[in-house]
């Protein structure tokens, strides 16, 4: 028989970790109220907040991505192709939402000029949510090529990297694994910078729309998404809150 002074000590235990668990999930309530809060706010006032915390210029993000965003090494974003923190040769930064996407919108002339006469372009280029490590060749060749599905499954660098490039039709296709990571970085750009006119026309944002509900987020891109806002102050919301996409896009947020 438990005794008395056992049963009540079962009973406080019990209670301590009923508090604790409502204590986590009105924490995880208060996280996730946050971000659909975020979400109300104007595209401006989000920027705003963002360039507060915000590197000033992509020169000075690299050696914060990768010494700190990539401290323990990782995987490139096309290839898979796993890294040391102390070794990425082969590797660059991919910028999933081109650059020259954003050099068209702001209407402030090629990427130099940009980077010299506009402080939004810097702040764009630099945004961390839309960076990951490619390898120099797969990054070159994707170009500012949006994304597609394309026939066949050519293997054209090597067969453990699941990346196809169509230079006619200028479209590239992800490995499944990513499109989900793919998508979710190209809706924050357009969801973020919407005021400077950074846009995903409809047929795109119907293909990542897919992607995003078919490979959702996973431990990896939840503490990506955790250590940019330490680092930048900011989190993509389509991590934090992925049901969120689906809102915005029956509102027409995203329409063109």
């Amino acid at each position: 028989m438990i005794s008395r002074s056992g049963l009540i000590s079962i009973c406080l235990i019990s209670l301590f970790a009923l508090a604790h668990y409502y204590e986590s999930r009105q924490d995880q309530d208060t996280a996730v109220q946050t971000d659909r809060q975020d979400s109300k706010q104007t595209p401006k006032k989000r920027a705003r907040q963002s360039a507060k915390a915000s590197p000033v210029d992509y020169q000075t993000i690299r050696p914060l991505f990768w010494n700190r965003l990539y401290a323990n090494g990782g995987q490139s974003l096309y290839c898979g192709k796993r890294f040391s923190g102390s070794s990425h040769r082969g590797l660059n930064v991919e910028h999933v939402f081109p650059m020259s996407w954003a050099t068209k919108a702001l209407q402030c002339g090629t990427r130099k000029q940009c980077r010299d006469q506009s402080e939004m372009f810097n702040q764009i280029e630099a945004d961390l949510h839309n960076l990951y490590p490619s390898r120099t060749d797969v990054n070159q060749d994707r170009s500012s090529f949006r994304f597609a599905i394309i026939a066949g499954e050519a293997r054209v660098y090597g067969q453990n990297c699941d990346f196809e490039v169509d230079q006619r039709g200028r479209v590239v296709e992800p490995a499944p694994t990513v499109r989900g990571d793919i998508a979710r970085s190209m809706f924050y750009m357009a969801y973020e910078y919407r005021d400077q006119g950074l846009r995903i026309f409809s047929k795109q944002a119907k293909l990542l729309a897919n992607w995003h509900n078919a490979d959702p987020p996973d431990d990896m891109e939840r503490r990506r998404n955790a250590q940019i806002h330490r680092l930048q102050g900011n989190q993509n919301l389509f991590i934090t809150v992925p049901q969120e996409l689906s809102r915005l896009l029956k509102s027409g947020y995203f329409d063109n």
